[in-house]
């Protein structure tokens, strides 16, 4: 093989060459990265940010090709926004640059998440095909090079634009807030935007809780270090030996022909998705979190245990912690949040809920998810506010709010996953109409292996949380000998769980 032929399978860019967490091409790359990291880390902040910023532009050109030009585009138009905002006293220009940010982030968002939705809008109403997506950007590079060799009637949409758009308006923002001071250069800006371990899946990174660590020497303790590899390790359990298997074996197959199903199996795929999604996107933040911990950058957790939760509200405190505190802070709040008034309040939350639900995919079950959860958010404030104002201070057991907090969730979760309203609803209709009583005995045994998985996991995620502290410290504290093995014993069994059927993050399409 010679040079040229490794070269061009080095920066192929296509489905089959992304850099993702659980495939062996990631790991080849993160241990060179790593290698490399140990000759600059104790350099000058500029050489780690320069060389960490490379290999994160590097990580996201393979999985998003020539769209990682919308990243560069960004984060130079807001590294330099953000300036000129910081330096004006003039409330006006001020407003009007952070105006434009948000216009310009937000547009490019919109053109590429939300085209063909807004476009079949229009036409369903209109009643004709008046209107069709093109691909400007593909238009634009043809007329460049002078050719067709790039399809103008196909939009992609980039990896983590939804998430690298909402950290640099989250910066924008905070500077024109005056919370953060801008960043002086642009590389450790761009790295800031760009760090891999977060870049494509979160967790969204906030410029106060990430930018002051790039000026700080490393420091990772040997508990860190070891911290570091438990939470690569139990994402990858979490992703691969849970998520994928339970996706591959049951839910997909429920939610894709849902009329072969009864009701009692289209449940137990409910049940199934509803921790499978917790165990793909938190298995992801737990290996993020790790890969950041071991290069000297402490990351906000995403989650915790939120199935646990008691309420709604309580539930979006634990699920997806940074896009729900980001939805607070720059979309709640900035509607009025529950400073207008008590109706006022409760259109804010079905506001932001609503708009959430887009933020997760241009359809109307998108829509109907973050509606339910708004609707639910509005009612449980107005119980609170009832009850706070009753002399008999009335509250059900903890555990009926657990388990009618879990379920409501696990509803709106049918909305999410099916593949439209359509089959959504279908497959409500069947659970309540279609159960089928005498066949459930020989459905538990013919899954057997599957329902045994689920239960284990949900037996995990339900383990108190000094449980779970335990056996973590538990891995930490044992001698180095026996956590190699560990970790190889582990790693064993991971490969040996994965399926020739790679499954991507659910979080990438988002």
């Amino acid at each position: 093989m010679d040079i040229y032929t490794i070269m061009e399978e080095i920066f192929a860019c296509n489905e089959g060459s992304a850099l993702i967490f659980t495939r062996l091409s990631f790991w080849i790359f993160f241990i060179i990265l790593l290698t490399g990291y140990t000759l600059v880390y104790k350099k000058t902040h500029l050489a780690k940010s320069l060389y960490l910023l490379l290999f994160s532009l590097f990580f996201y050109y393979k999985s998003s090709g020539i769209y990682f030009l919308l990243l560069l585009f960004s984060t130079t138009l807001d590294f330099h926004l953000a300036k000129v905002i910081y330096r004006s006293h003039r409330a006006l220009v001020r407003k009007l640059l952070v105006a434009l940010s948000v216009v310009v982030n937000l547009g490019l968002l919109a053109y590429f998440k939300y085209a063909y939705f807004l476009t079949s809008v229009v036409n369903d109403f209109l009643g004709e095909e008046a209107f069709r997506v093109v691909n400007i950007f593909s238009e634009a590079f043809n007329m460049f090079t002078g050719d067709e060799k790039f399809d103008v009637d196909n939009l992609i949409l980039p990896i983590g634009i939804s998430f690298y758009t909402f950290q640099i308006l989250s910066y924008t923002v905070d500077v024109y807030r005056r919370k953060v001071a801008p960043v002086s250069n642009i590389i450790d800006f761009g790295f800031y935007v760009s760090f891999f371990p977060s870049l494509v899946a979160g967790p969204i990174v906030r410029a106060a809780e990430f930018i002051p660590q790039i000026y700080r020497e490393y420091s990772v303790t040997r508990r860190e270090a070891w911290l570091a590899v438990f939470l690569i390790l139990n994402g990858l359990v979490k992703k691969v030996a849970i998520s994928d298997y339970i996706s591959l074996n049951f839910v997909d197959r429920v939610f894709d022909t849902p009329s072969l199903y009864s009701g009692f199996e289209l449940l137990m795929g409910v049940y199934g998705y509803t921790i499978q999604i917790y165990c793909d996107f938190s298995g992801y933040t737990d290996i993020a979190i790790g890969l950041a911990l071991l290069l000297g950058f402490r990351l906000p957790p995403n989650f915790n245990s939120p199935y646990r939760s008691s309420s709604l509200r309580e539930f979006w405190r634990r699920w997806h912690i940074s896009l729900s505190s980001w939805l607070r802070d720059y979309l709640y709040i900035s509607l009025g949040g529950n400073r207008k008034g008590r109706i006022r309040t409760y259109l804010n939350l079905m506001l932001t809920m609503l708009l959430g639900g887009l933020w997760h995919g241009a359809s109307y079950k998108f829509l109907a998810w973050g509606g339910l959860h708004g609707l639910a958010l509005a009612a449980g404030r107005f119980v609170e506010e009832r009850r706070a104002k009753s002399k008999r201070r009335w509250r059900l057991p903890t555990f009926v709010s657990v388990l009618l907090t879990f379920h409501f969730v696990c509803l709106t979760w049918i909305f999410f996953r099916a593949a439209d309203m359509t089959l959504a609803l279908d497959i409500i209709h069947r659970i309540g109409a279609e159960f089928y009583l005498s066949a459930i005995p020989d459905i538990v045994v013919g899954y057997s292996l599957i329902f045994g998985l689920m239960l284990a996991a949900y037996a995990i995620h339900f383990l108190p949380e000094r449980v779970k502290v335990w056996y973590r410290e538990a891995f930490i504290a044992l001698p180095g000998v026996v956590k190699i093995l560990v970790v190889l014993l582990v790693v064993f069994f991971v490969y040996q769980a994965s399926s020739s059927e790679m499954q991507p993050f659910i979080y990438f399409q988002f």
